[in-house]
């Protein structure tokens, strides 16, 4: 019923800059917290950076500084500016975002509220 698609990765040197796009779509009523997790293998998936529906955002210790989340409601976009990029961001980036989604069953809509993810995009940090 919805998808998130994430877009942007890509090899980048040390102290350059990436952007990560993710763009929800589907049948989306609303959208919450969208926000951005890193997983390294062997590791647990850890939250990267989040934005609320107001734009409250939040980062991990790690980031702070570095990156930057924002998103466009309109187009169900979050966005991560990445800046001063570190061979240690180097890994699997993964959007995810909580929605409120809808069925359409025999004319009735039915309304459920759900975590999506995205398929990840690969971000390499490297001269």
């Amino acid at each position: 019923q919805v998808q998130l698609v994430e877009s942007g990765g890509g090899l980048g040197q040390p102290g350059g800059s990436l952007r990560l796009s993710c763009a929800a779509s589907g049948s989306i009523f609303s959208i919450g917290v969208m926000g951005w997790y890193r997983q390294v293998p062997g590791k647990q998936r850890e939250l990267v950076a989040a934005i609320s529906s107001d734009g409250t955002t939040q980062y991990a210790d790690a980031v702070k500084g570095r990156f930057t989340i924002s998103r466009e409601n309109a187009k169900n976009t979050v966005i991560l500016q990445i800046n001063s990029l570190k061979p240690e961001d180097t890994t699997v980036y993964y959007c995810n975002a909580d929605v409120a989604d809808y069925q359409d069953i025999d004319g009735v809509f039915h309304f459920n509220t759900s975590q999506y993810w995205g398929q990840g995009t690969q971000v390499t940090v490297s001269s």
